[in-house]
């Protein structure tokens, strides 16, 4: 199941603080769509994903909107 987040407007760390609350009850597997507007997402999220054992399946640009797509890992 996919879930969105709208982040833009948030600067750093916003962005990965409100992802980490929005992926806490998801189930294993799903997937957050995450927009963010912020210049520091593109070094902040793949870094949190990281951290956080999730996985970042696609990463694209809607004008100056930055569309983050992670699924939950375990």
């Amino acid at each position: 199941m996919r879930h969105i987040l709208d982040a833009t407007s948030l600067l750093c760390p916003l962005p990965v603080l409100k992802a980490r609350k929005r992926l806490q009850p998801l189930a294993v597997g799903d997937e957050l769509e995450m927009h963010a507007d912020d210049p520091a997402a593109i070094i902040d999220v793949p870094h949190f994903c990281a951290q956080a054992g999730h996985s970042l399946i696609e990463t694209r640009d809607d004008g100056a909107v930055q569309i983050y797509v992670i699924r939950k890992g375990a």
